[in-house]
């Protein structure tokens, strides 16, 4: 159909939305310009134009928030300040110097962390949301963001309301408003008027944006989007501060410790220094210098990099994660809960055949089926609905029954909701005749059926033991019937069977045993037969150790079911409730657990999950409560998920590790050198300076490679051992600190330039170097091999060190040559550095407990902010 070429139609004015619901349909859309029809393509356009997306936030990378997060450094400010006091009493070349590492360390932060920053948005604008809208008459699936004031939208089952809508018409239609009013209650929703200023929670005849369609269906008008929503205006209102995930508050914790020490050092060392009658000034900048040198400055960037670098393989493998950090989360978990349909099976379900229940019943259980599917018809096609649905639509032997439905009516429907788990519709025939048709699991309509044969039940248990999903399909005449409610459902005539294949993945059985060696326990959570289910992980070699029925949960207490979890291998014929509670105790009892699943009856446990995985091809109220996103819906690309975000922790512990050890033990030695020396140990330039490089070298930690062990388990923060660690190794690295110092005054007795060069390269050699022994619990080099990247680096970095107070650049950064006897004495000092650590970490790896299990809180507003991100464009968005 052509749009018509009439001049646009402009609503006379913007309405909210308790003026719409106070107004009759047909002037409601009048006003704003719209017809049941919806809007013409051309008109849409112009609309999105004026009033912009349909997005609450925004994901666009800005280069001057990324700068402030390097900037912010509260260490940061009072070195830069130091230094311009340093300026202005005369000491400009060390003040210059410092003013240039700085800016040089920051540079290097902000354009890893932009880049990092610009790959989330590039990921984020790869998830799409889609709603079915009416477009100059016909049913068209667009955007989300695409939506404005005018345009008709269909709402079904699952989905999440994508903008505030006046309702034009409603069918059964409930939803869930909590998000919005805090109330669990649903909310039933007419198309009825009310009264002009009626409260928000009133509006009975509007559909709030961000609300889920729990159950029924509707249609209606576009009144608000964006931020001009109800959902929009507490949006703006929270602001864009994400929530902290596990990952990120153990990094945040890790930095508190290093400020304590940090602190401690700073002012130490300052007290020392003033005390033995040095230069207030140069024992403040030496004193800030240090506490700059202790403090993770790049971790951020190395944290970005590793998140950047992560999220391009998954993409590449078909994962999307809605923010970086989410891959690391994803590495800790050691439960998993899924869904059969799609995970284990293939996930394309074709109609088989009938299944009659008795020689005397007619067959008609193919015919009364098809007109009792909630899919819209147009142009001969299926359009929406279940997959089910579609697959019986879709079959050929349905082509004879899709003709003759045409001469029928249906006159009402009652949508499928999972507490019923059954849809009905009333059918008005070529004679007027009134039936009521019923389709849906077998349990359910059979309690709703008289005079069942038993035949019926020995075909079901023979279909469910083949392990094909069944629908029920019975009727019953209902003459004078206007309308089906659920009181109807009674007194049923059972006619068949619908049998569908849905047949396991090839691969499926690989993919369980990838997760098994990564220390995944694997649980199938179905709202299938048991049955079915039992014999899917037959076939698949998924060992079934146990087997509770949605009856069975309701039996057991939190503590009974807590104990049955781990023995039990499939949760079938569960409710959404029960889902959530599975997930909820086994996040309890300890461990981290994800939860895979595509379905509105998913998404309470979505929510519940420590991770939220779901499918591009999932309902919406699924996605929003995800996150992680596949694009493919296998348990293989899963399993690499998993692999890259233990990857990444992993690498990520390297770079920690390397700073409680090699870098607090420097600090330490500046420290007692300040003691007994005359002058300052190294000039604050030269620990920047010494700093700056060690850091440069570890942003190739990211491309490290990673020993088997380390991915086979997940891995958590441990701050305990973390402080065990710096506690343990820091004096270690001293010792051959102090080593220096005594080679230089005793063996080549140094002056104060000499000695700071010395020190230089030791210390910068013995801090880069020992990521090597660090990296691995292994041998390194001989059972465990560094990236070529890594090497590279620190090699390169320690050349440079050791050439420095040999260049030009020596007088200007306070260096002086060195005899070639003192690299004889660096080689064997690293050498013995290197292999005390290893003998050490031996040791400490024998008593050190690594892992720790601790569940994580869920922040408050975690699930607005989460559906608020559903919202969202990756530009900015208009008010």
């Amino acid at each position: 159909m052509l749009d018509s070429p009439a001049r646009p139609r402009v609503p006379e004015s913007t309405m909210d939305l308790a003026a719409a619901a106070s107004l009759p349909v047909d002037r409601a859309l009048g006003r704003l310009g719209t017809s049941e029809d919806g809007l013409p393509a051309a008109e849409a356009a112009n609309r999105l134009l004026r009033y912009g997306p349909n997005a609450v936030t925004s994901h666009r990378t800005r280069f001057l928030l990324v700068l402030w997060h390097q900037l912010r450094s509260a260490l940061l400010g009072l070195l830069l300040a130091a230094a311009l006091a340093s300026y202005f009493v005369g000491e400009r070349s060390d003040a210059i110097i410092i003013g240039i590492i700085v800016a040089l360390s920051v540079g290097l932060g902000f354009v890893n962390e932009y880049r990092a920053e610009k790959a989330a948005e590039a990921l984020h604008s790869r998830i799409h949301h889609r709603a079915l809208v009416l477009r100059g008459g016909r049913l068209v699936t667009v955007d989300v963001a695409e939506l404005v004031p005018g345009d008709v939208v269909d709402l079904q089952l699952g989905d999440l309301v994508p903008a505030d809508i006046r309702l034009m018409g409603s069918t059964a239609l409930e939803c869930d408003e909590s998000v919005l009013t805090g109330e669990s209650g649903l909310v039933e929703k007419a198309t009825s008027v009310v009264a002009a200023g009626t409260p928000l929670a009133e509006l009975t005849g509007c559909a709030l944006m961000g609300t889920v369609v729990h159950a029924g269906s509707g249609r209606g008008m576009v009144v608000a989007t964006g931020a001009r929503t109800e959902f929009g205006r507490i949006a703006t209102g929270l602001g864009t501060q994400q929530t902290e995930t596990g990952f990120q508050g153990g990094l945040r914790r890790f930095s508190l410790l290093l400020v304590y020490v940090a602190g401690v050092l700073t002012v130490s060392i300052f007290v020392i220094n003033v005390v033995l009658h040095k230069p207030i000034l140069d024992a403040l900048l030496f004193s800030l210098a240090i506490a700059v040198g202790i403090t993770p400055q790049l971790l951020p960037a190395v944290v970005s990099v590793s998140l950047a670098a992560g999220s391009r393989r998954m993409a590449k493998r078909n994962v999307l994660v809605k923010r970086l950090v989410c891959i690391e989360d994803l590495g800790d978990v050691d439960t998993l809960f899924t869904d059969k349909t799609g995970t284990l099976t293939q996930g394309h379900i074709s109609f088989m055949r009938t299944v009659p229940v008795d020689p005397d019943i007619p067959d008609d259980a193919l015919k009364w089926g098809l007109l009792c599917i909630e899919a819209a018809v147009q142009d001969g096609q299926a359009v929406g609905g279940n997959a089910l649905d579609l697959a019986l639509w879709g079959s050929t032997a349905a082509a004879p029954y899709r003709t003759a439905s045409a001469i029928c009516r249906r006159l009402s429907i009652l949508p499928f909701d999972h507490d019923r788990c059954m849809v009905s519709a009333l059918i008005s025939g070529p004679d007027g005749e009134r039936t009521l048709v019923t389709k849906g699991a077998p349990e359910s309509v059979l309690k709703r059926c008289l005079d069942v044969p038993a035949t019926a039940t020995a075909a079901l248990a023979a279909e469910f033991a083949a392990g094909n999903r069944v629908i029920a399909v019975a009727s019953r005449l209902a003459p004078g019937l206007t309308e089906v409610t659920a009181g109807d459902e009674r007194d049923l005539r059972l006619l068949g069977f619908l049998a569908f294949l849905d047949p396991p993945k090839p691969d499926a059985a690989q993919a369980l045993a990838r997760l098994a060696g990564l220390g995944i326990t694997v649980k199938i959570v179905t709202g299938d037969n048991a049955a079915v289910a039992a014999r899917v992980c037959a076939d698949l070699g998924l060992p079934v150790s146990g087997l509770l029925t949605g009856v069975d949960l309701d039996a057991l207490d939190d503590t009974a079911l807590a104990a049955a979890i781990p023995a039990t291998t499939v949760f079938a014929r569960v409710s959404p409730e029960d889902k959530a509670r599975i997930v909820r105790i086994q996040r309890h009892t300890g461990g981290d657990v994800a939860f895979l699943g595509d379905g509105v009856n998913d998404a309470l446990a979505l929510h519940a999950a420590d991770v939220g995985i779901s499918v591009d091809s999932a309902t919406d109220v699924a996605k929003d409560a995800a996150d992680v996103i596949l694009l493919e819906k296998n348990l293989d690309v899963l399993a690499d998920g998993v692999v890259e975000g233990r990857r990444i922790f992993a690498n990520t512990i390297k770079y920690v590790l390397m700073g409680t050890s090699s870098n607090f033990g420097n600090m330490f030695s500046a420290a007692g050198a300040s003691l007994f020396l005359t002058f300052l140990p190294m000039l604050p330039s030269q620990i920047l300076l010494n700093n700056l490089l060690y850091d440069t070298s570890q942003l190739t930690i990211p491309t490290d490679n990673v020993d088997e062990e380390q991915l086979r388990r997940p891995s958590h923060w441990d701050i305990a051992f973390i402080r065990r660690f710096m506690l343990y190794f820091g004096p270690l690295s001293s010792v051959f600190d102090f080593a220096t110092f005594a080679v230089m005054l005793w063996a080549f007795h140094s002056g104060p330039a000499q000695f700071r060069s010395g020190w230089f390269v030791e210390s910068l050699a013995t801090q880069t170097l020992v990521i090597f022994a660090i990296r691995t619990r292994r041998i390194p080099f001989f059972r465990s091999h560094p990236s070529l990247p890594l090497t590279l680096a620190a090699l390169a970095v320690v050349t440079v060190g050791a050439l420095l107070p040999a260049t030009p650049l020596a007088g200007t950064l306070g260096f002086s040559p060195l005899p070639l006897g003192f690299f004889a004495a660096l080689a064997a000092m690293v050498a013995g550095y290197l292999v005390l650590i290893e003998a050490g970490k031996k040791l400490f790896y024998r008593v050190a407990a690594y892992h720790v299990a601790v569940p994580r809180p869920r922040p408050e507003h975690r699930h607005f902010r989460r559906r608020a991100a559903q919202f969202s464009t990756a530009q900015s968005v208009q008010s």
